[in-house]
């Protein structure tokens, strides 16, 4: 799964409809997606970008170390579902097995990437992630373990559906003078995520997912594109110049929760 990032991002609404619950889900997330560009155009600006790149940086660890361990517990519970015989289980198993191996060690990428932003690893890793990461992937984990784990489809739907497109790694570069090794994540994703979107719809529009399956599958990207506009919101005011090294606690992210 990607780190969303918003403008000239590769989206939902950018492809052209097909019938089938993939075009029904890209027509719901249009509805979202203009407030979601407005904040995320906002957070891209030139001004103190270094500063707020490294905060995306941080959140973006937060958010994407948990990817593999969703798609684990989802794809635990689709083999348990697949042994009593539910329909969709076979197939989300199936996808979700292949998409672990693609997606592991992303989130390693990610400290990466701030070590040479100017960072630390731990600015990333010790402060407490803010309660909009935990709502955006905290909800994934309840509808997983107590609905059905078809729901996390909505999530993967949102985060590599609006991952970086290449001219973002360009205009981040030339407006902080980072050198490209701090720009690994935005640029492997904005080169890996068209395809994985293409797969996921595919796998959408195979299932017998029925309305009350579709429906959850729905409310899960709604959600996720909801809360990701939230946290872009906090990310795109200038992030606080942390504190020097044994002076205390790093803020959470560079924003307030």
């Amino acid at each position: 799964m990607s780190a969303p990032a918003g403008i000239g991002t590769t989206t939902t609404g950018t492809r052209s409809a097909a019938p089938g619950a993939s075009a029904r889900l890209r027509t719901k997330l249009l509805l979202l997606e203009p407030e979601f560009r407005g904040v995320t155009a906002h957070m891209w600006r030139a001004d103190d970008l270094a500063a707020r790149y490294r905060a995306y940086l941080c959140a973006m660890h937060a958010v994407i170390r948990a990817s593999v361990p969703l798609m684990g517990l989802a794809l635990d519970r689709a083999r348990s579902r697949a042994a009593s015989g539910d329909p969709l289980a076979g197939p989300l198993a199936a996808y979700l097995e292949e998409h672990i191996r693609e997606e592991e060690g992303h989130d390693a990428w990610l400290l990466e990437d701030l070590r040479a932003a100017g960072g630390a690893p731990e600015d990333a890793l010790g402060p407490l992630p803010s309660p909009l990461i935990a709502s955006l992937v905290g909800s994934q984990y309840y509808w997983i373990e107590h609905h059905h784990p078809v729901a996390l489809l909505g999530y993967i739907a949102v985060l590599e559906g609006y991952a970086p497109a290449p001219d973002l790694t360009a205009r981040v570069a030339r407006l902080t003078g980072l050198p490209a090794a701090a720009l690994r994540t935005v640029r492997e994703h904005a080169a890996l995520d068209s395809e994985h979107l293409d797969e996921l719809y595919a796998l959408l529009d195979r299932l017998p997912l029925g309305r009350d399956r579709e429906a959850a599958v729905a409310v899960s990207a709604l959600h996720s594109l909801d809360a990701l506009t939230r946290l872009f919101v906090r990310l795109g005011r200038s992030a606080p110049t942390p504190s020097p090294r044994g002076a205390g606690p790093v803020p959470p992210m560079g924003v307030t929760p």
